[in-house]
């Protein structure tokens, strides 16, 4: 056995190791995009209902901000809360847009493997190995690219709804640092 043989049948062994985790990882991903769909679903109903629960959540916990005497400290508790709210709705956001990424990456790994292994069974003569193996392949691509599909539908219109809640909160917290500016003191003549 040539050194070149010894590293295909490494990268053969390590491409076996692989098709468990990659499918499971798939499937696992399937089920996350199913659960997001579900939340969104909601979250939509709620919205057309004039419910903005997420948005009333944080615009409380603005309000509980303590004013306090110094108005630059109070601003500055202000914008770190805002920050705090848009970071959340962010970070969920952002998990939707890393499904956009990796639905197709591990559905081409879901197609690439088997797809060794039919080619190995169609070179044994091994016919139910090669159909077995291409339909497991054919599977996976259609599993990553769903993911990714409805991973990005779901990510552009919950990127709307991030905006618009960015732009009421932060008019909420500019309105209540209007409210405890202090009045400028006059002085009588």
């Amino acid at each position: 056995m040539t050194a070149i043989d010894q590293l295909r049948e490494i990268f053969h062994l390590l491409a076996g190791l692989l098709v468990w985790p990659v499918l499971l990882g798939l499937v696992g991903l399937a089920a996350t995009i199913v659960i997001a769909i579900g939340a969104f679903a909601r979250e939509a109903w709620d919205r057309r209902r004039g419910r903005f629960q997420k948005l009333a959540a944080d615009q409380a916990r603005l309000d509980a901000v303590p004013v306090s005497i110094d108005h630059e400290d109070y601003a500055l508790q202000l914008e770190q809360t805002l920050q705090q709210a848009e970071r959340g709705r962010w970070l969920s956001l952002n998990r939707l847009k890393l499904a956009v990424r990796v639905g197709p990456s591990l559905g081409l790994m879901g197609t690439l493997i088997p797809m060794a292994n039919a080619l190995q069974g169609l070179a044994e003569g091994n016919l139910p190995a090669l159909a077995s193996n291409m339909v497991t392949a054919f599977a996976a691509t259609v599993v990553g690219l769903s993911i990714s599909v409805a991973a990005y539908l779901l990510a552009a219109a919950r990127e709307n709804w991030v905006r618009a809640d960015s732009e009421a909160l932060a008019f909420h917290a500019e309105r209540l640092s209007r409210r405890a500016t202090p009045a400028p003191v006059r002085q009588v003549s």
